[in-house]
């Protein structure tokens, strides 16, 4: 079992940046495929980013690419997001999550939240306009 931690979260105004993290617990091996979600009011849990491998290569939703960047400290056990022209649209509680049992970077890259097991409490980001 693995226990993840989100925190950072916060308000900021429309076109700002913030950066949120995740520390895991437990086992997670070295490259683990590990991720992003939000979950917007009144929407389903939606996939944000993922990053797989030793060489961390990342899958990023269409509605974030180029302004969200997702990377790992292996020695810490983290993992980041890092936001920059943050927008109304991104308001949501974000999540982190594992799954230690994808073996591939397809398998990482699907943001399906059907395919994780373990997911921290989430963490609060507000984008005024």
């Amino acid at each position: 079992q693995v226990r993840l931690v989100e925190s950072g979260g916060g308000s900021v105004q429309a076109g700002g940046s913030l950066r949120i993290s995740c520390a895991a617990s437990g086992y997670l091996y070295s490259g683990a495929c590990m991720a992003w979600f939000r979950q917007r009011p009144g929407k389903d849990r939606e996939g944000v980013a993922s990053i797989y491998g030793e060489d961390n290569r990342a899958r990023y939703a269409d509605s974030v690419k180029g302004r969200f960047t997702i990377s790992r400290d292996s020695a810490e056990n983290s993992v980041y997001l890092q936001m920059n022209a943050l927008n109304p649209e991104d308001n949501a509680v974000y999540y982190c999550a594992a799954n230690p049992a994808c073996s591939t970077y397809l398998c990482c890259s699907l943001l399906s939240p059907a395919i994780y097991d373990d997911w921290g409490q989430g963490t609060q980001v507000t984008v005024s306009s």
